[in-house]
């Protein structure tokens, strides 16, 4: 068993204990990432970043990782294999020799 599936046996213990798998459906799920990602953004609100306090970040951090192992779950997804095959697109669409050093999208290249 690797450290993800632990995770996720974990977060789905914590439920069952709860009785909260009836309320936790991709679509529900999905709208907590948002406003709990929301939250993680609100850490951040009218400070510099290094003035936002890094255990709230921590706390919400934590609950939008819960949640989407969640949705993944609920998804019948793969976490490792869906990350590992997002980061070979991303891979594609910015190639080292051209963004390198630069932040932007892709189509401008």
């Amino acid at each position: 068993m690797n450290e993800i599936t632990t995770i996720i046996d974990k977060i789905k213990k914590f439920n069952d204990e709860r009785d909260w798998e009836q309320f936790h459906n991709p679509k529900d799920l999905a709208i907590s990432i948002s406003v709990e990602a929301n939250e993680l953004l609100e850490c951040f609100l009218w400070k510099h970043p290094e003035e936002a306090n890094i255990d709230k970040i921590k706390e919400e951090l934590a609950d939008v990782l819960i949640l989407t192992f969640q949705m993944a779950y609920k998804c019948g997804l793969d976490i490792e294999e869906i990350m590992n095959a997002k980061i070979a697109i991303n891979a594609k669409k910015y190639p080292v020799e051209k963004a390198k050093g630069k932040a932007v999208k892709y189509d401008s290249l």
